[in-house]
């Protein structure tokens, strides 16, 4: 593979972040410098680290990266979650993102094992 967009964890993760970005449109204004900006800045987190693992050297600096951008998408989670809770995300559209957030994560860390066992 040539670059990190071919990989399907990063297309995954981007589209999730994409996802982000949509629901908090509809975020209280009052939130723009809080919850909206922490959930936006966590989301688009995850694809940027896996993009960034994948330009280093070693298997060892790109694992290492998973695990952070592993990291940014349980802060999503808990995001996304406490959003739901105030009433900023509605059911449906959080069980969506939950799904899709379980998904990327399931992916990220078989991938992390993977490479972490040929290392």
């Amino acid at each position: 593979m040539s670059s990190h967009r071919e990989q399907f964890i990063w297309q995954r993760t981007a589209k999730l972040a994409v996802k982000c970005y949509e629901i908090t449109k509809k975020f209280s204004k009052e939130e723009l410098y809080g919850l909206t900006n922490q959930l936006r800045r966590a989301a688009v987190s995850v694809p940027a680290n896996i993009a960034e693992g994948y330009g280093r050297n070693t298997t060892t600096d790109y694992v290492r990266f998973l695990h952070i951008a592993e990291g940014s998408l349980r802060e999503v989670d808990t995001h996304v979650w406490i959003a739901t809770e105030l009433g900023y995300i509605n059911q449906q559209d959080s069980d969506v993102l939950c799904q899709e957030i379980d998904e990327c994560l399931r992916l990220l860390l078989s991938a992390a094992r993977k490479l972490a066992s040929r290392t």
